[in-house]
């Protein structure tokens, strides 16, 4: 290993204009991570889409996966490090999703690397679009149950994720905020405005402890982070040095110690390159 680990988020960042890893990208990816560099992601998403948009590029390191609730080990199949939401927090949330007339997923850790994800009938059409985009995926099993379901929640939650009316899903925010036991994030869809999601993760989850987490893992002594949004900026307070692209929200740009170019042109692997002075 180098004496650097490179993380960037993927959405707005890493992926391009199509949400996809550019071939540029994961050749210098896979050519600098088989000559030892520490490069991975963080991310919302979980290790089911993670594995589809990295099929193509080489990390020899943990991804930071669900906010930072666990890592993916993507050479073993396994988690790392999980933070569960404890069960009388979990009953908490519940309530409040109730009380806003919004329905979460449930994600429940599984064995050998599955996900269980819990969710009633009735979805909504952006619920129903993700569901559908992720239906049939490895490593993820939709379990759907009728109006009674999640009354209690399953043993083993690692995440609740709620998506709809921004009206509602900051509803629920706001009777979440201040909850001990929970770690919450809430924040518009950066396509559809009128869209929010929300994610209650178990305390103290942040894309920057699992940060630290990993660097102290594998020796790294600097740490360099890239960004694009509001929900990168914990992640910044991790890093060495914080990297905005160029196509980053306003707060991100302010924040950052450096902004490249935009994600639509391989901008963080390219930087990545120049760094390790291969470029």
């Amino acid at each position: 290993m180098t004496d650097n680990l490179y993380v960037s988020d993927l959405d707005g960042t890493l992926l391009g204009a199509d949400s996809r890893v550019s071939a540029e990208s994961a050749r210098i990816i896979s050519e600098l991570s088989g000559r030892g560099a520490a490069i991975t992601v963080a991310t919302a998403r979980t290790p089911a889409t993670v594995e589809g948009l990295l099929a193509d590029t080489v990390t020899n390191v943990p991804a930071i996966v669900m906010t930072g609730a666990a890592l993916w080990d993507r050479e073993r199949c396994r988690y790392l490090n999980p933070v569960l939401i404890e069960t009388d927090a979990a009953r908490s949330v519940l309530r409040a999703f109730d009380e806003c007339g919004v329905n979460p997923f449930v994600y429940v850790l599984g064995d050998a690397g599955q996900l269980d994800v819990y969710h009633r009938v009735g979805m909504n059409t952006h619920e129903e679009r993700f569901y559908e985009e992720r239906l049939g995926l490895r490593r993820k099993r939709f379990i759907l149950g009728d109006s009674r379901e999640l009354s209690e929640p399953p043993a083993g939650a690692i995440l609740m994720f709620g998506m709809g009316e921004a009206r509602r899903v900051e509803a629920v925010a706001e009777l979440l905020r201040g909850l001990e036991g929970v770690s919450l994030s809430c924040y518009r869809d950066i396509f559809n405005k009128e869209v929010a999601n929300i994610e209650v993760l178990g305390a103290g989850v942040s894309k920057a402890k699992a940060i630290r987490w990993l660097a102290d893992r594998i020796g790294a002594r600097r740490v360099t982070v890239y960004g694009d949004n509001l929900n990168d900026l914990p992640m910044f307070e991790a890093a060495d040095e914080a990297v905005a692209v160029a196509n980053a929200v306003p707060a991100v740009l302010e924040r950052a110690d450096r902004v490249i170019g935009r994600n639509t042109e391989s901008s963080v692997a390219r930087d990545i390159l120049r760094l390790e002075g291969e470029l």
